[in-house]
């Protein structure tokens, strides 16, 4: 979108928040750049300069504006919606991949050279791979500069650099200010945009705990996003407690929990973390399950040309996709609600949490186990699972494919080559495979036509019931079907449509 000048002129002159995260701008006059909501006044055109990422901006010499906190700005919708190398890219760069590995394993995970990946990311981002987590790195800093009392030298490490002195040449760069002064500003009552005060651990704590405000793009409807994951939570990893959703997070460097409230104009998130290490993965993670970054708009305008859906739609637009913050987490469950109530999967999934989860402590409620990952289950013994022996199967052969890596079902992986390996799994069918595409993999156009939810709908609503028909039926809804399946359970009277009772 930064290339075409005049629709980008528009959007800063009318300080249009829908833009933020597509593009930055550059004042060439003043040597900073913002988001195209910035509430100053805007520049003149022939002084702005547009870039498609916080990091293009930086490497041409801007400097992050102080008043519109553009590295704060929800992330760009396009690296969700696509399943191209440059997408994959910057999914696996927000995962911290580029600072646990390097370069060379962001171009592993991916199946290409480092320069093959340096290239294609400068021709469409601007900057390389170094220079994005860079990016993300001063602004992982900031965050807990402005609302943590970590002492300096454990943010800089805390936020990925190697050495306190590339964290201060980096924040001075970027935000012209040094890091004493960007926390001195907070302390004078000029709060960051986008977030709220933190605590850091007290002496003799394991854990640091950090509130923030999650922002998205308007409008975001709660009822379904937070009303499916609190009602199909699994025990002891997930709970509904005093209007947040909360559950445990496994991290990189140790584990955390997280709590998630739905406000009017964010969500409000406050982390509990062994590791601080972990703040930017967690943060990512967590917008990736709220589909925090998704477009609305585009994806509401497109599904209201359709009459059927249209009242739907207007009946309560913004619907997100409820994800997952662990994709063989969810890969396993799919595979316990096959052809079972909700309730059923729920205690299917917390006896496996309670045999083979690692247990946590959780001060502030009722979490108690971290979800077992492919490796613990990959020794529990089938006779021990209550379900049929195909099931059985079905799950043992699904968890030895994840543990071995046979199977990739992370934030990089290819969409289609993780369809085509669920497909060569015994007992893994169409309903299975669309369902892990759709909240593990992150398609947009996951479509699951034969889910008895979608059946029911599509007859109350007039739509072909079978699954062939209804797909051919559904082609004016690509690439969003996976919102359209939103808003066809939302006919139904399920604890999934609507947010959990105080």
């Amino acid at each position: 979108m930064h290339e075409d000048v005049e629709r980008c002129v528009r959007a800063v002159q009318s300080k249009d928040a829908r833009f933020d995260g597509w593009f930055f701008t550059g004042v060439v006059t003043t040597g900073i750049y913002c988001r195209p909501s910035c509430p100053v006044v805007p520049p003149k055109p022939e002084n702005m300069r547009f870039y498609p990422s916080a990091a293009a901006a930086q490497q041409a010499g801007f400097r992050a504006c102080k008043r519109c906190r553009p590295d704060a700005s929800p992330g760009s919708p396009q690296w969700n919606e696509r399943a191209d190398v440059v997408a994959r890219a910057m999914r696996l760069i927000a995962d911290g991949v580029v600072d646990r590995e390097g370069v060379p394993g962001l171009a592993a995970h991916l199946g290409y050279s480092t320069r093959q990946i340096e290239r294609q990311l400068h021709a469409e981002l601007g900057a390389g791979p170094l220079a994005l987590a860079r990016a993300q790195r001063a602004q992982t800093a900031r965050l807990l500069i402005e609302t943590s009392a970590l002492p300096m030298g454990d943010v800089a490490f805390a936020a990925g650099f190697a050495s306190i002195r590339a964290f201060n040449d980096t924040v001075r760069e970027v935000f012209a200010l040094t890091p004493t002064q960007l926390r001195d500003r907070v302390a004078r009552g000029h709060p960051a945009r986008g977030h709220s005060a933190g605590t850091a651990p007290e002496p003799g704590e394991s854990v640091a705990t950090l509130s923030l405000r999650l922002p998205f793009r308007a409008p975001l409807c709660p009822d379904n996003l937070f009303g499916h994951l609190a009602a199909t939570g699994v025990p002891g990893v997930e709970e509904w407690r005093d209007g947040a959703y909360r559950r445990t997070l496994r991290l990189p460097n140790g584990h955390g929990i997280v709590s998630l409230r739905p406000q009017p104009d964010h969500v409000a998130c406050t982390l509990a973390l062994t590791d601080v290490r972990d703040l930017t993965i967690a943060i990512s993670r967590c917008r990736r399950m709220l589909d925090l970054d998704a477009d609305p708009v585009a994806v509401d305008d497109l599904l209201r040309t359709d009459p059927v859906l249209t009242p739907l739609v207007d009946k309560a637009p913004g619907r997100r996709v409820p994800r997952t913050v662990d994709a063989a987490e969810f890969a396993v469950r799919a595979v316990l609600g096959q052809q079972v109530s909700t309730a059923a999967a729920r205690t299917h999934a917390a006896r496996l949490v309670t045999a083979h989860g690692r247990p946590i402590t959780d001060s502030d409620g009722g979490l108690t186990h971290l979800f077992p990952d492919p490796a613990a289950l990959a020794a529990l013994d089938p006779a021990a699972l209550a379900f049929p022996q195909t099931r059985r199967t079905t799950l043992t052969t699904l968890v030895a494919a994840l543990a071995s890596g046979e199977i990739d079902l992370g934030v990089g992986s290819d969409w289609t080559e993780a369809r085509t390996r669920l497909a060569a799994l015994p007992g893994v069918g169409p309903w299975t495979i669309e369902t892990i595409a759709m909240r593990a993999l992150g398609d947009p156009d996951a479509f699951i036509p034969g889910d008895l939810g979608i059946r029911v709908a599509a007859r109350e609503l007039g739509l072909p019931t079978t699954p062939a028909a209804l797909t051919r039926r559904s082609a004016s809804w690509r690439p969003w079907r996976a919102y359209a399946v939103q808003y066809l359970w939302a006919t139904g009277d399920h604890a999934i449509n609507r947010l959990p009772a105080a």
